[in-house]
Formats: structure tokens, C-alpha cells, sequence
């Protein structure tokens, strides 16, 4: 992030999800960014995420995880909504939703009178937004811009991307292209997990957000401050994202072979919660609305 490539080791991760493959996970020892080492590149990274168990791509409810996302998902689309009229000062405009998944926070928002496009690689992610919503589908930002040339400039009020900045392999790159594509005093919004939470200190090696090889960049508010002004964006507010904790606690619980993962992730979430409460870096995932300088 900072282009300083002296990194010390933090620890060895698994991916869980597909492959059983050991991941290093290393800090910058300049601006303390932990990034996975060695990392697939852009054309391979594609097998990394080729399981129905990835949730965001995926629309089923089997299963008492995959069930408890979906219905946390319904409340937090009505509360996306209503940070986004907080901090962007709009109850319409024009939006770009990156890494949107099969389309249901974009859908909303289009229910809501804004005109949304979305960003989406997964080809049936991409197909099921654009086949279910109606929703105009990229596969790229290059190809949003080059198909929008018109009004892609400088045109778009807030951009959001909801646990996808964690994904982007041109960290630096794609915030320059956030920071164009915004209208001047537009909201850039912004949810990853944080590596420096209560779950995330409780289960080390095992934290489920740690997600590797897909998770390349591990963010923790301070990284995401250097970030944010290196692109000329100031943060204007950072909000909690109360149910990831208990999401995580679950999955983590299940990585690290526990018995009752679903009963222990509850408990280990309300640890997490009520940690929050009073220390809101203790949070398992933070949101963080930049306003274009």
C-alpha cells in the first residue's frame, strides 16, 4: 500500500474454504498493512473461489449458516440504506455497487429511486443480478467506464463496496479509479473486516475473516486512514457492522474443529458485541464513508 517492501511475519492461515492451502500473513513495518503473501495472481485467484459455499455468490438458505446470513441480510439492507442517506446527504442518485454479489443490496437501493449499476466478476453472481433485478451488470470497472463514457467521470454520487475492497489485488490502482469516477463531495463507502477485533484477537490463525488467499489485504482503521488520504478522501464516519461477529465467531469456531460451533459462535459474538460497545476498534467489521476532497 505504501510501496515499502519490508514486511515482518504475523502468522500462517489456512483456506478452509477450498483448496486446504497455508497462506503466510505478513506487516508492513513502515505502514503496519498486513497483506497475504504470495497470493495467486489475478488469473488463477478464480479456483479460489469455486464452491457454493461462498456465500455472497451463492442464493441458497441450506443450512443453518447460509440461513442466518440471509436473514441478517434483510435487516442490513435497510440499514446500508440509511447510513448511505446519512453520509451521502442523498435519498437518490446515481450509484456503482462493486463486488455486488447476486445484486440484492443494488436491487434495494434501485427500489429506493437510485439508479444503480453494479460491478460483479463471478459469472453467475453476475448473471443472477442481472437476470432477478434487472440491474445493468459489468464485469470490470474498465468496461462500466468504457460503456458509460459519458457520464462515468466525475458522475457517480457514492460508489460502495461492501467486503470486497479486502479482494482487489491493485489496491492502490482501484482507488484512483474510485476517486475519478466520484463527483466532487461524492461518498466512497467502504465495509471490511478488522483484523484488529475482538474475534480476530480470540482466534488468531482460525478467524474466518482472515479468508486467504481471497482476503489479500487485512485492514485495520489506521491502514484505512493512510489509505484513504494517499487518494485524496477524508473520512467523514465510521460505523459498526453488528452482525458480523457472530457470522465469524461461527465460522471460526468451525476452522478451529470446536464442537457446537453454531452455539459457541452465538456466545463468542456477544463477547464481541458488548466489546464494541465501549471500544468500537473491537468490532468485527467497520464501515467507513470517504468523502471526495
Amino acid at each position: 500500500m505504501c510501496g515499502v517492501n519490508r514486511f515482518s511475519k504475523v502468522l500462517n492461515c489456512k483456506d478452509h474454504y477450498v483448496s486446504g492451502e497455508i497462506f503466510e500473513i505478513v506487516e508492513c513495518e513502515k505502514c503496519k498493512m498486513r497483506i497475504t503473501k504470495d497470493f495467486p495472481a489475478e488469473n488463477e485467484m478464480g479456483k479460489y473461489y469455486e464452491t457454493s459455499d461462498y456465500i455472497s455468490h451463492s442464493d441458497t438458505k441450506k443450512g443453518i449458516m447460509n440461513y442466518t446470513y440471509h436473514q441478517v441480510r434483510q435487516y442490513m439492507l435497510r440499514k446500508k440504506a440509511a447510513w448511505i442517506e446519512q453520509y451521502a446527504g442523498l435519498k437518490t442518485g446515481r450509484m456503482l455497487d462493486v463486488g455486488a454479489g447476486t445484486g440484492y443490496f443494488a436491487d434495494a437501493m434501485q427500489r429506493r429511486g437510485w439508479q444503480v449499476s453494479v460491478v460483479e466478476k463471478n459469472d453467475s453472481a453476475r448473471e443472477f443480478a442481472g437476470r432477478n433485478f434487472q440491474l445493468p451488470v459489468y464485469d470490470s470497472i474498465e468496461n462500466f467506464s468504457r460503456k458509460n463514457s459519458s457520464g462515468a467521470i466525475n458522475g457517480l454520487d457514492t460508489i460502495t463496496l461492501w467486503h470486497v475492497l479486502e479482494h482487489l489485488e491493485h489496491l492502490n490502482e482501484s482507488m484512483e479509479q474510485f476517486y475519478k469516477l466520484l463527483k466532487p463531495g461524492g461518498t466512497l463507502i467502504i465495509a471490511v473486516p478488522n483484523c484488529d477485533s475482538y474475534d480476530a484477537r480470540k482466534y488468531g490463525k482460525f478467524w474466518a475473516a482472515y479468508d486467504v488467499p481471497r482476503h489479500i489485504w487485512h485492514f485495520r482503521a489506521e491502514q484505512m486512514k493512510i489509505l484513504a488520504r494517499k487518494h485524496g478522501f477524508s473520512i467523514s464516519g465510521i460505523k459498526k457492522m453488528p452482525f458480523d461477529a457472530f457470522y465469524i465467531s461461527m465460522m471460526s469456531e468451525k476452522y478451529a474443529g470446536k464442537s457446537l460451533p453454531f452455539l459457541r459462535g452465538i456466545l463468542s459474538g456477544l463477547g464481541g458485541y458488548f466489546s464494541s460497545l465501549s471500544d468500537e476498534s473491537s468490532s468485527s467489521s467497520l464501515v467507513y464513508f470517504l468523502k471526495k476532497d
